[in-house]
């Protein structure tokens, strides 16, 4: 699969729906075991809402993949500009953590 694949990998951190749960500890091995054969950047995903998340998997992966947590900001906000202003903040805050060291 890999040797056809363009872009990145997206390597699910779990099994499950997206947004539902936490970071697996185990996705820095899926990484670290697909990284070989991926001849891509690898960029991780499923639970991602916090600089910290971002952080710790920018720590071993390429890129980090969020979507839920945005879709709940928008979802729950009392109006569209807020949604799009809480969205802002937390795709600076996400920023942050991946720039850390």
């Amino acid at each position: 699969m890999c040797s056809i694949t363009t872009g990145f990998v997206y390597a699910a951190s779990l099994m499950g729906v997206t947004g539902v749960a936490s970071v697996s500890a185990a996705a820095p091995l899926l990484v670290e075991r697909t990284r070989p054969s991926a001849g891509v950047p690898i960029a991780v995903g499923l639970g991602v809402s916090t600089a910290a998340q971002a952080h710790d998997i920018a720590a071993y992966a390429d890129g980090v993949i969020v979507g839920s947590a945005f879709v709940r900001l928008l979802l729950d906000a009392a109006s569209a500009s807020e949604g799009v202003a809480a969205v802002g903040r937390l795709a600076a805050d996400l920023a942050r953590g991946v720039r850390r060291t």
